[in-house]
């Protein structure tokens, strides 16, 4: 069986927004929440099989690869 791609998402509020990589074979991933002041936090994360229903449920929308590794790049 082939293995899929990871799946990026994003969710801006009003003063920050978070960012969501999902390994659709494992549903582990990481969450990056990226603060006004440039701070990244990483939290490493792992998903039951309802996880794309609940980003949908949380209005959460589909980003890319790029952006989300931009920020993952920062994080120290």
């Amino acid at each position: 069986m082939a293995k899929a791609f990871p799946q990026y998402f994003k969710r801006v509020f009003d003063d920050y927004q978070v960012l969501v990589q999902v390994n659709p074979n494992d549903f582990t991933g990481l969450e990056l929440i990226v603060h006004p002041d440039g701070k990244i936090e990483k939290t490493e994360m792992t998903f039951d099989e309802e996880i794309f229903e609940d980003l949908a449920e949380d209005e959460f929308i589909h980003c890319n690869v790029l952006e989300f590794q931009m920020h993952h790049a920062k994080v120290k």
